[in-house]
C-alpha cells in the first residue's frame, strides 16, 4: 500500500501499469512548485537563462526607446514593442533553469504521437477522432515550472510527468503539447497561437501530405522566421514513405522552408533543426531527443526567443527609425535660411539706404554751395519722382511675411528631408511653431536698427578740411566777384588779371573739392552701408535661430538619441549566448526578424 501511495496516478489519461524498481517520491503539489522555484530564483540571484547582458542591454534600450519615442509614434506602431517588453518581463521572473517547448502540428500529424514518446509514456489523447487534443497538456521534466505553466495558462489537472528514465537527459524541459493549427475550431487556433506566443522553442511536427500547406508556410513559419534559432522541424510518419521518398520529401521541406525565410542550422551555422522520424516505429526520434537534450541543457532558449520577439519588434519599428540618407542641417542650409530671412527683413535695402545716407551726407557737407542750392530748387520743382522703368509693380513683389514663411518652409523641408515620417512630421511641426511671430521679431529688429544706424555719426576725421576747402573756394568766388564789381563802379582801380583769376581759381576749385570728396567717401560709404547691411543679417539670423532653428535642432536631436537607442536594439554590438546553436548578434537572420542594419551605423555580421 505504501508504494501504491508512492505511485504517480494523473486520475485522467495515463496510469503507471507497473511500479518501478526504484519508487519515485510522490510529485509536489502546485504550492510547493512555486515555492521551490522562488526559492531557487533567489539563490541564483539571476536567472542562468538570462545571465547574458547583450539581451538586458537590448531590452533596455528598447524600453527607452518606447517612452522617447510614444509623442512621436502612436500607440498602434508601439504595440507590439509594448507586448515584447511586457512578455520579457514576465519571463525573466520566472525560471531560467527550465525551457518551454511546444509541440505543434496539423491534424493528423503524429504531434500528440510525438509528445507521449518523448515523455515514454501516454500522456496525450492519440487516435482517429479529431481533433484530439484539445487544450495545451503540459509536461514537465523537474521541479519548479509552476510559475511557467501558469503563465501559459495551463491547469494543474493538465499537468504531466514522465517517466524516471529519460530525466536526466532532458531535466529542465517542459514540454506542452497544442491543439491542432488548423482545427475547425476557432477556440483550438487561438490557444495555438496564444502559446506560441509565450513558449521558449517550438517542435513543429509535419507529415508528407501537409508539409507544404500554405496555412503552416504562411501564417507561422513565415512570420516567425526570425525564430529559427528555437525552431524545430520534424518530419513525421517517414514510415509510410518507400525507398529514398523520405529524403525527397525532407529536401523539398527544407527548400520550402528556405524560400520562407527560415535559415537552416547546416554545416554548424545557426537555424531551425530539420530532421526526420516516425514516431509510431521510433525511427529518429532519439536523433530528436538528443538534440532536444543538448538544446535544453543550454539554457538559452528564453533569452534566444526573447533576441528574435525584439528583432521582430525593431524590423517592426524600421521605418520609423532608420532614415534613407544623410539627415540633419549642414552650415549651407543654415546660412541659406539666414539669407533668406536677411531678403525678407531688407537687409540689403537697409546697407543701400546706409550707404546712400552717407554720400548725402558727404554731399552736403562737401558739395559747392550752388549745386546744392540747385538741386534744393529741383527737389521743390519737382516733389515726386517718376518710378525706375522696367521696376515691378509693389503689389507683385513678395511681402517680408511670405518671405518669412517661405523661409521656414525650406528649411523644415531641408531638416526634414530622408527622416523617417513621424519625425520628419515633428521637425516641421516644430519649425511651424516657432516660427510663429518670427515676422514682428524681424519687424521689431529692422526698427531697432534703423535708430541706431541713425545715431552713428556720419562724419570722417577728414570732413572739417573738406568742408574748410570748399568754403574758401566758395569766398574766393565771392572775392573776385566783389573785386570785378568794385572795378565796374569805380570804387577799384581796373585790373581784370586777378580778379577773374581768383573767380576762376574758386570756380574750378569748388567742384574739383566736391569730386575728390566724393571719390574719398565711395569707399567708407561702401563699408558703412556693409556694416548695418551685416548688422541686420546677424540680427535676423539670431532671431531665426532662436525660434526656429533651435526647435528644430531640438527635435532633430531627439531623433539621433532614439536612433542610438535603435541601434542598441537591433544587437549591432554582438552577444554570444554560447551553445552549439549559434551566437545571436541581433541582426534576426532573414524573413521577419532581420535583416536590421542601420543607416549610419556598423553592425557586425556573422
Amino acid at each position: 500500500m505504501e508504494d501504491d501511495d508512492r505511485s504517480w496516478d494523473d486520475g485522467l489519461i495515463a496510469r503507471r501499469a507497473a511500479p518501478a524498481p526504484a519508487p519515485a517520491p510522490a510529485p509536489a503539489s502546485v504550492d510547493e512548485h512555486v515555492t521551490l522555484e522562488q526559492e531557487e530564483n533567489e539563490a541564483e540571484g539571476e536567472a542562468p537563462g538570462f545571465s547574458g547582458g547583450g539581451i538586458r542591454v537590448r531590452l533596455d534600450a528598447l524600453r527607452e526607446l518606447v517612452g522617447l519615442s510614444r509623442a512621436r509614434l502612436d500607440d498602434d506602431a508601439l504595440a507590439e514593442a509594448g507586448r515584447v517588453l511586457g512578455e520579457a518581463a514576465a519571463r525573466q521572473r520566472l525560471s531560467g533553469r527550465h525551457t518551454v517547448v511546444a509541440v505543434a502540428g496539423a491534424t493528423g500529424s503524429g504531434k500528440s504521437t510525438l509528445f507521449n514518446t518523448l515523455a515514454q509514456v501516454p500522456l496525450s489523447e492519440t487516435g482517429l477522432r479529431r481533433p484530439t487534443t484539445s487544450a495545451p497538456i503540459a509536461c514537465v521534466w523537474s521541479e519548479g515550472a509552476a510559475g511557467l505553466l501558469d503563465r501559459l495558462a495551463i491547469p494543474p489537472r493538465l499537468r504531466r510527468r514522465p517517466l524516471a528514465g529519460g530525466a536526466e537527459e532532458l531535466s529542465g524541459l517542459v514540454l506542452v503539447d497544442l491543439p491542432d493549427h488548423d482545427s475547425a475550431l476557432r477556440k483550438h487556433r487561438d490557444q495555438v497561437d496564444r502559446v506560441l506566443a509565450l513558449v521558449d522553442a517550438v517542435i513543429w511536427v509535419v507529415d508528407p501530405e501537409k508539409y507544404a500547406d500554405a496555412a503552416l508556410h504562411e501564417r507561422y513559419l513565415r512570420p516567425l522566421a526570425g525564430h529559427a534559432e528555437i525552431t524545430f522541424v520534424v518530419l513525421n510518419q517517414i514510415d509510410r514513405l518507400p525507398g529514398e521518398a523520405a529524403d525527397q520529401v525532407l529536401d523539398d521541406l527544407r527548400r520550402l522552408l528556405d524560400e520562407d525565410g527560415m535559415a537552416l542550422g547546416e554545416h554548424g551555422d545557426a537555424g531551425a533543426t530539420v530532421l526526420a522520424l516516425s514516431a509510431l516505429t521510433g525511427e529518429g526520434v532519439g536523433e530528436l531527443r538528443e538534440a532536444l537534450g543538448a538544446f535544453v541543457q543550454e539554457r538559452t532558449a528564453a533569452a534566444r526567443r526573447l533576441s528574435a520577439d525584439v528583432d521582430a519588434a525593431a524590423h517592426g519599428l524600421r521605418g520609423a527609425y532608420v532614415s534613407t540618407g544623410r539627415t540633419g542641417l549642414d552650415e549651407g542650409a543654415r546660412e541659406e535660411f539666414a539669407d533668406r530671412l536677411a531678403e525678407a527683413v531688407g537687409a540689403d535695402a537697409a546697407g543701400e539706404a546706409a550707404e546712400r545716407e552717407w554720400r548725402r551726407h558727404a554731399g552736403r557737407a562737401c558739395g559747392t554751395p550752388w549745386l546744392r542750392l540747385w538741386r534744393w530748387y529741383e527737389r521743390r520743382r519737382t516733389p515726386g519722382a517718376a518710378p525706375v522703368p522696367g521696376a515691378p509693380p509693389a503689389e507683385d513683389e513678395p511681402t517680408a511675411r511670405q518671405r518669412v514663411e517661405q523661409a521656414v518652409r525650406t528649411v523644415a523641408d531641408e531638416a526634414a528631408s530622408g527622416l523617417p515620417a513621424p519625425w520628419a512630421q515633428a521637425v516641421r511641426e516644430a519649425a511651424v511653431r516657432g516660427s510663429e511671430g518670427l515676422p514682428e521679431a524681424l519687424d521689431e529688429l529692422a526698427a531697432k536698427e534703423a535708430e541706431e544706424t541713425g545715431k552713428r555719426p556720419l562724419r570722417p576725421a577728414w570732413w572739417p578740411a573738406a568742408v574748410l576747402a570748399q568754403a574758401s573756394m566758395t569766398l574766393l568766388q565771392i572775392y573776385g566777384g566783389l573785386w570785378l564789381v568794385g572795378q565796374i563802379v569805380g570804387v577799384f582801380p581796373p585790373g581784370l588779371v586777378f580778379p577773374a583769376l581768383l573767380m576762376l581759381v574758386g570756380i574750378v576749385g569748388g567742384p574739383l573739392v566736391e569730386w575728390a570728396c566724393t571719390a574719398a567717401v565711395r569707399g567708407p560709404a561702401r563699408r558703412y552701408g556693409q556694416d548695418a547691411r551685416r548688422r541686420l543679417r546677424e540680427a535676423a539670423a539670431g532671431c531665426g535661430r532662436a525660434m526656429v532653428l533651435d526647435p528644430v535642432s531640438g527635435e532633430l536631436m531627439r531623433y539621433r538619441e532614439v536612433r542610438e537607442r535603435y541601434a542598441t536594439v537591433t544587437g549591432v554590438t554582438r552577444t554570444v549566448l554560447g551553445g552549439s546553436r549559434g551566437a545571436i548578434d541581433g541582426r534576426g537572420g532573414r524573413g521577419a526578424g532581420g535583416p536590421l542594419g542601420v543607416t549610419g551605423f556598423s553592425t557586425t555580421g556573422r
